[in-house]
């Protein structure tokens, strides 16, 4: 795996390598995941009550996700990135609605907190990057003025 190549690949790779992490937590310690969330951890389970499925189902999605970002991150796919920035403030949008609504407890304020701070850093880190890039001969895009340039938009 590479290093990221850019400030927006670094709050992408960041965030790839945390949501891996938060997924295998899940995984193999819900109850641990849970608890960081905020959220209660009864000592049994009544009938019908699916939530261990669904925090398994949410904990395996974080676990792709995160391999997601880190292939992002790795080809420098920077459309990726940008697309990232837009979903990540809907998320604390909707995340922190759920805080403020009661239907989900206070401390999962922070859930939404690290969404939104994540998109703001990403969107500077784009943004730091653009302004680092100089005109290519010709207009019609940049590239970095100095190291490495990131690849240009495109999967290879």
């Amino acid at each position: 795996m590479r290093l990221p190549r850019s400030a927006a690949g670094w709050t992408i790779a960041v965030f790839g390598v945390l949501a891996l992490l938060m997924g295998v937590v899940g995984l193999l310690w819900p109850e641990t995941l849970l608890r960081l969330l905020g959220f209660e951890v009864p000592a049994t389970r009544a009938a019908g009550d699916h939530a261990g499925t669904f925090l398994l189902a949410s904990s395996m999605a974080s676990f792709n996700m995160g391999v997601y970002y880190l292939l992002a991150t790795a080809t420098e796919w920077r459309p990726f990135y940008r697309f990232t920035v837009v979903f990540r403030l809907v998320t604390f949008t909707v995340f922190a609605i759920a805080v403020l609504t009661d239907i989900a407890p206070g401390r999962f304020f922070g859930v939404a907190a690290w969404e939104g701070l994540g998109a703001v850093a990403t969107a500077a880190g784009l943004w730091w990057d653009a302004r680092r890039a100089g005109p290519v001969a010709g207009g019609g895009g940049s590239r970095l003025s100095a190291g490495a340039a990131p690849a240009p938009d495109a999967v290879h």
